[in-house]
Parts: C-alpha cells; sequence; structure tokens
C-alpha cells in the first residue's frame, strides 16, 4: 500500500464545522446524513496540510466557486481502503473546472457511520487534474442511503491518483 499522509481532525475543527453546517448545506442529493460535515473537515484538513494552519479554508465563504482558487476537495467519510475512488458528480465535472480535484478519506469506522470524532485521520490521498477527470469512467455508486443515487460520478481509483506531495511542491 502506498504511504498517504494525514491529517487529525482537532476538537476545534469538528466544532467549528458543526457549527458552519445550517448555514452552509446545500439541498440536493444527499448521499448520507453527514455530507456536509465531512466536506468541511476535509477542507479544513486540506488547508492544514497545504497552507499549514486550518483556519485557512474558505467554507461559508465560496459558495458556487471551486473550494480553494484551483482546488476541489473531494471528502468521503469512509473506513480507509485503496478501493475507494475519487468521485465527481457528472453533472459537476461539466460545470465546474477546477485544475485539481484532491480526495480526502475521512477514516471513520464505518461505511453507514453518522459521526465523526475528533482524532479521525482525514487522509490526504492524492489529486487529479479536470483533463483526468474529463477521462475517467461514469457510473451510478449509489449512496449510504440507497443502492441508488440517482446521478452518474466520473471516478479514479485513490491509488490511482497523483501523489499529492508532487501538488505541493509543483504548485504550491
Amino acid at each position: 500500500m502506498k504511504f498517504y499522509p494525514f491529517i487529525l481532525i482537532t476538537e476545534e475543527m469538528l466544532d467549528e464545522a458543526l457549527r458552519l453546517v445550517p448555514t452552509t448545506q446545500v439541498k440536493r442529493t444527499i448521499a448520507s446524513n453527514i455530507d456536509t460535515l465531512a466536506g468541511h473537515l476535509g477542507e479544513f484538513a486540506f488547508a492544514q496540510f497545504y497552507f499549514g494552519d486550518w483556519k485557512k479554508n474558505n467554507v461559508g465563504k465560496n459558495k458556487g466557486k471551486t473550494d480553494f482558487q484551483n482546488f476541489e476537495i473531494k471528502t468521503s467519510a469512509f473506513p480507509f481502503s485503496e478501493k475507494l475512488n475519487l468521485l465527481v458528480r457528472e453533472d459537476y465535472a461539466m460545470k465546474r473546472k477546477p485544475k485539481f480535484y484532491v480526495q480526502i478519506i475521512l477514516d471513520v469506522d464505518s461505511r453507514n457511520a453518522n459521526t465523526i470524532s475528533p482524532n479521525t485521520k482525514a487522509y490526504i490521498c492524492g489529486f487529479a487534474t479536470a483533463e483526468d477527470i474529463d477521462n475517467a469512467p461514469l457510473k451510478d455508486f449509489g449512496s449510504k442511503l440507497s443502492e441508488r443515487g440517482g446521478y452518474k460520478c466520473k471516478y479514479i481509483s485513490i491509488k490511482n491518483l497523483k501523489p499529492i506531495e508532487e501538488l505541493r511542491r509543483e504548485h504550491g
């Protein structure tokens, strides 16, 4: 297995993410009850990894835009495994064109987890370019709530993503 750097989710990060959920939750297809919370924590973890300060995030200030200037952070809350994929909804892939998509996996106890605890590892799995996503296959992965998601996602296995260190080195 490849090495994947990680950030530990702190109590402070969790409290701030929970505080923001009511004002940032988007009414769309929900794959799990902790989607919005996980997304916020993924952005916090990326900010900590990339900028050295989790508070350098844009949560709540970037509605309708990419998470960071050139980066869209895709976060999933699942038990960590290299069998997981970077998923980008087909409709998002067509309208949003960040330079890079970064995959973060919050390593929770179960695929059906309804909570995220302090000290959860946020694995920074790697990145793909917009071109990589455009060329990726499509599939309906369903959701944690049902077998069908009702939408298709472009997908790339996390083991096939470019190493996150390369992103920081070349584009940081």
